[in-house]
């Protein structure tokens, strides 16, 4: 009998360490999930045991035990037992449930002791801007960059420096365009301006607030003024042309009138020479020298003539030369006008190209950080897709809140652009 007593306390003894055993192992376990429930996608181990009293032994159900996986409806499939809820259960209310539902079924006298441990969690999906999006295994402790951090990180630039390339070739082709585009809005103001007639270049609201606006206006009105110091100088070249002219035919004119007179004077005397030849007065020598000067003064009169027609000719090519000139300035101002407009509106395109080159490199890649344009501070979002039970719901998080298994973490930069 002593005998007896002494292996029961043995089993008893075994039975204790078993269970502390177990229980510690459990414990260790939901440490980490303090109330945690079961979801899809868990991965369990069960043991069964049961105390025999009457011969003071622990009988072990070897084929309820084993390792089982939460299955897409929640359940988990046990021998004798048939589908058991486990989903939105901890492993204490599965671990009672295992051993009621044993007891009922073989009528047991005694209630065995089920342990449900966890040894493998769901895991975690990842989803957004990371390396390698997709499902990672879930351990305690894990926080939302240690995910990111099996991801592979922030995206990068699918090779190398791309993407410092790409930003900084767009960068510098805007650059270069926003300078192309101050210099003409500056010509624009300089053009309407002339065609005004204005002595000086308002300032465009456009280039306010550039740093060298003023520079350019300089420039621009530099330029007007020697234009129109031009333009005018050739107005007055032959404005003076004419009045050079004028003043010719009215001297031409003056002598025309001389020249008739002495024409008269001439034709008079021949007549009264020619009657006093034709009398024997007098010889044909004086008559001869008469008609000479009649003819020097009548070709004097054709030669006046003719330079008067030319003076005049002159007047009116210069009037002409006066009027395309006017004509070519407004033209060519006109011209001017069309193509500045032309490109700056070609310039306005291919500057939109540009930034919007920039801003493809910058949400393409996390290197976007070192070369945000604003000099403000770029972040990246944080979000995570949690069901607890009532659907999924979005939780902002940040970089150091702890995850369930289960959670799809969403990373998502945001840059701040103009």
């Amino acid at each position: 009998m002593q005998k007896y007593m002494s292996a029961a306390r043995r089993s008893c003894v075994l039975l204790l360490a078993t269970g502390v055993l177990s229980g510690a192992v459990a414990s260790s376990s939901q440490a980490a999930d303090s109330g945690y429930k079961l979801g899809v996608m868990d991965k369990l181990q069960i043991r069964v045991a049961e105390w025999q009293p009457a011969d003071g032994t622990v009988r072990n159900w070897d084929m309820v035990g084993g390792d089982y996986t939460v299955g897409p409806s929640g359940q988990l499939s046990l021998p004798f037992i048939g589908d058991l809820k486990a989903s939105g259960k901890t492993t204490t209310e599965v671990a009672t449930e295992i051993g009621q539902q044993l007891r009922d079924k073989f009528a047991l006298r005694n209630l065995p002791s089920a342990s449900v441990e966890i040894s493998q969690f769901r895991p975690v999906f990842l989803a957004g801007d990371v390396t390698t999006p997709g499902q990672y295994p879930f351990s305690p402790n894990l926080t939302v960059l240690k995910a990111v951090s099996l991801a592979g990180g922030l995206r990068r630039s699918e090779s190398g420096q791309r993407f410092a390339r790409d930003f900084i070739n767009a960068k510098g082709d805007a650059a270069v365009y926003d300078n192309q585009r101050f210099r003409l809005i500056a010509r624009l103001a300089r053009l309407h301006a002339e065609v005004d007639g204005a002595k000086e270049i308002a300032m465009p609201a456009d280039l306010k607030d550039v740093k060298n606006a003023q520079q350019l206006i300089d420039s621009e009105s530099s330029l007007m003024k020697s234009r129109r110091d031009r333009y005018e100088l050739q107005l007055k070249s032959l404005t003076d042309l004419k009045g050079l002219l004028q003043s010719e035919v009215e001297s031409l004119a003056q002598k025309t009138e001389t020249q008739k007179r002495q024409l008269q004077i001439a034709s008079d005397s021949r007549d009264k020479m020619s009657k006093l030849t034709e009398q024997g007065i007098t010889n044909n020598n004086r008559l001869i020298t008469l008609e000479q000067r009649t003819a020097e003064i009548e070709t004097n009169l054709l030669d006046i003539d003719t330079n008067t027609l030319q003076a005049k000719q002159s007047i009116s090519k210069a009037d002409q030369d006066e009027i395309n000139l006017r004509n070519d300035w407004v033209a060519q101002r006109a011209k001017e006008l069309q193509d500045t407009e032309a490109e700056l509106e070609k310039l306005g395109l291919q500057l939109t190209t540009s930034r919007q080159l920039m801003s493809e490199a910058l949400t393409q890649s996390a290197e976007a950080l070192q070369f945000d344009p604003t000099r403000k501070a770029a972040t990246i979002k944080y979000t995570v897709v949690r069901d607890e039970g009532q659907g999924a719901k979005e939780v902002a998080v940040d970089e150091n809140t702890a995850l369930l298994p289960g959670d799809v973490i969403k990373v998502t930069s945001e840059l701040l652009m103009q």
